[in-house]
């Protein structure tokens, strides 16, 4: 393909980005691919730790899609190795250590989330195993030569740690030092990660400059704010948005942020065109729109992008009906049941037809008021249903279901 000039790269490139290290040094790499007709190979590695990413994990896939949109050659790089290492970033103990099998399993499901955004024929997908599991102890000991405990202190997470007498082990250290070298492994141009990831980056850099590479440019991109508006998007604190939820989880969730996430998710989340986001920007700062209209367009463009169009919109009329006229919804899960004997326990039957994962849970939700038993509001955790007839349960603003004990 043609590549688009190097000031329409650059726009596109420095979309939501926090830093790229450096500027001038990316403009030469992508002066340099007008003229020779070679990609750049852009390469961010993800540790599989986890089955499922988030909306927060997506922020920098979506920078991936944008230079593969440049034409460049995108490398999304599975860790298999180093996710039984574990990332060390952020950490305030150290990680319990992933078997090979779980790592794998959960590659498989990263690659198909992830394709919703980026283009599989455009992809290359690789393993770090590939060069990293054949290095041996002489390898090894040739990479940890080349950086000191010192330097490695340097890192704000370790620093602390330290600092608080918290072990760190010396396979910690390492991280690092394998992450950097992917970079040299794949002869990276580019390589993308979090504002957190930013000194394992510049290791990549290090290493390139000792195997006598030219030094990979990094790109940084912010950390999503949840949902709640306040902390980094995480599924431990409860503010994410899955990207395999259901369409109707997602359009909810993305309705609930604050108005001041607005732009920030459009332009980190979506792949709305450039001209299209200065619009958006404008129309926000000038106070000419309800937020609400912006934020409902929002919500139906990220839930198009997992779930498709039609889907999208039978999720933005389910929340018009049930969350904004307060309505039952047309359609909710049925679950019979048998009727008759002890009392059901309601926790433990929120659990049983799928509405929460445990019945703490429920005791959490019912404590909050946001459990409600036949549109009346369950104000007690102990409450006991009468098996018997048919009854309808609702948990926070967009989960039902109806119980019929026959």
């Amino acid at each position: 393909m043609a590549f688009p000039q190097l000031n329409e790269q650059m726009d596109l490139i420095r979309r939501g980005t926090v830093e790229i290290i450096s500027e001038d040094e990316l403009e030469k790499k992508i002066a340099r691919s007008l003229g020779t007709g070679r990609p750049l190979n852009v390469k961010q590695g993800f540790d599989p730790t986890a089955p499922d990413i988030h909306l927060g994990h997506t922020v920098s896939i979506h920078k991936l899609r944008d230079f593969q949109a440049l034409g460049h050659r995108v490398i999304f790089l599975i860790g298999d190795f180093t996710g039984m290492i574990g990332d060390p970033t952020g950490r305030t103990e150290t990680r319990r250590r992933m078997t090979r099998e779980e790592i794998l399993e959960n590659a498989e499901t990263y690659k198909e989330q992830a394709f919703k955004i980026l283009d599989p024929q455009q992809t290359v997908i690789d393993f770090n195993s590939r060069w990293l599991g054949g290095l041996g102890v002489e390898g090894v000991l040739r990479l940890s030569g080349l950086y000191t405990v010192a330097r490695m202190l340097e890192r704000d997470d370790f620093a602390k740690r330290y600092a608080g007498g918290l072990p760190i082990s010396i396979l910690e250290f390492l991280y690092p030092l394998f992450q950097g070298y992917d970079s040299v492994a794949l002869e990276a141009d580019v390589e993308l990660g979090g504002t957190d990831q930013k000194f394992n980056l510049l290791v990549g850099r290090d290493l390139q400059r000792h195997w006598d590479q030219e030094p990979q440019v990094v790109v940084t991109m912010p950390l999503l704010v949840g949902t709640d508006g306040v902390n980094k998007m995480s599924k431990s604190v409860g503010n994410y948005i899955g990207v395999s939820e259901p369409a109707e989880e997602i359009y909810g969730k993305v309705m609930s942020i604050p108005d001041g996430l607005i732009y920030t998710y459009y332009e980190l989340l979506t792949n709305v065109p450039l001209e299209s986001l200065r619009q958006i920007k404008g129309r926000l700062e000038a106070r000419s729109v309800n937020p609400r209209d912006v934020k409902r367009e929002l919500a139906l463009e990220i839930t198009s992008l997992y779930h498709g169009e039609k889907k999208a919109t039978a999720a933005r009329d389910h929340f018009e009906q049930v969350v904004v006229r307060k309505d039952r919804p047309d359609e909710v899960p049925k679950h019979r049941l048998e009727a008759g004997g002890e009392p059901v326990w309601l926790p433990g039957l929120l659990r049983q037809v799928g509405l929460v994962k445990s019945s703490s849970e429920a005791i959490r939700l019912i404590a909050q008021g946001a459990v409600l038993l036949d549109d009346i509001k369950v104000e007690d955790a102990e409450h006991r249903l009468d098996p018997s007839g048919e009854h309808f349960l609702k948990v926070g603003k967009r989960r039902f279901a109806k119980v019929v004990f026959e």
